[in-house]
């Protein structure tokens, strides 16, 4: 049996900030369907990617701004980085981690400047949505087995 992650759902307080934030960021727009005053969806997908995100009023009671720890895989870090910034989305500095494993959810053991040896699954960046959602970007340029 396939299971497939196909929408993530966002905690937001303004729910056309959030539109805009993520359309300039690149995402694409699926749907923005208004019920009523109660209900509004809002759907967007990230360039290339077979998940979409999800927010509006009435389709969650999460508090705006507490999901953490969203990954995006790109292939080219410094490419993505620099696209993002000139979108006017405010990245971290690109970031590896002093283990030379996965990164922490904090800032601990955070080193400035993509992997040294610019091995997949090392090198990150980071931004937050207007409410504090947060996001990470990984470097993926070799998939391990079974991916």
């Amino acid at each position: 049996m396939d299971l497939k992650l196909e929408v993530v759902v966002l905690p937001v307080s303004d729910v056309d900030r959030a539109k805009a934030f993520y359309e300039k960021a690149g995402f694409r727009l699926d749907v923005d369907y208004v019920a009523d005053d109660d209900y509004r969806v809002v759907h967007l997908t990230p360039p290339g990617s077979p998940c979409s995100i999800l927010f509006g009023t009435g389709v969650t009671t999460a508090a705006p701004g507490s999901t953490q720890g969203l990954h995006l895989v790109v292939s080219d870090i410094v490419a993505a980085h620099a696209e993002l910034v000139g979108r006017g989305v405010e990245m971290t500095e690109i970031f590896h981690d002093a283990g030379g494993v996965f990164h922490r959810g904090t800032e601990d053991g955070r080193v400035n400047g993509p992997d040294p040896l610019r091995a997949s699954y090392g090198s990150f960046t980071a931004f937050n949505d207007p409410d504090g959602n947060g996001w990470v970007l990984q470097e993926v340029t070799t998939r391990l087995p079974g991916r």
